[in-house]
């Protein structure tokens, strides 16, 4: 088993995306055991639906709307071919 390849099992992927979301749904209430003001509720709403959204952009706006007709690691490579000068 290679643990640096990539995840082929269905099963896996699947177990892996739950385990981002507890750990995703176990910070969001820690920080809110921290400091439990509305301030603070709203402030992790919105992080959580703008980090959402800038994801979705990356990875589907661009590939759909703006014809990005290359392969991507990751976000970073993302960040970068999308600041770099085309001309």
């Amino acid at each position: 088993m290679n643990l640096l390849g990539d995840i082929k099992s269905r099963k896996l992927l699947i177990v892996k995306g739950l385990l981002f979301a507890l750990l995703t749904l176990l910070a969001g209430a820690g920080l809110l055991l921290r400091s439990m003001h509305w301030e603070t509720v709203c402030l992790l709403l919105i992080f959580a639906w703008s980090t959402c959204r800038f994801y979705y952009f990356l990875f589907y706006v661009l590939e759909h709307y703006a014809g990005r007709n290359r392969k991507y690691t990751g976000i970073c490579d993302e960040l970068k071919h999308l600041f770099k000068d085309d001309r």
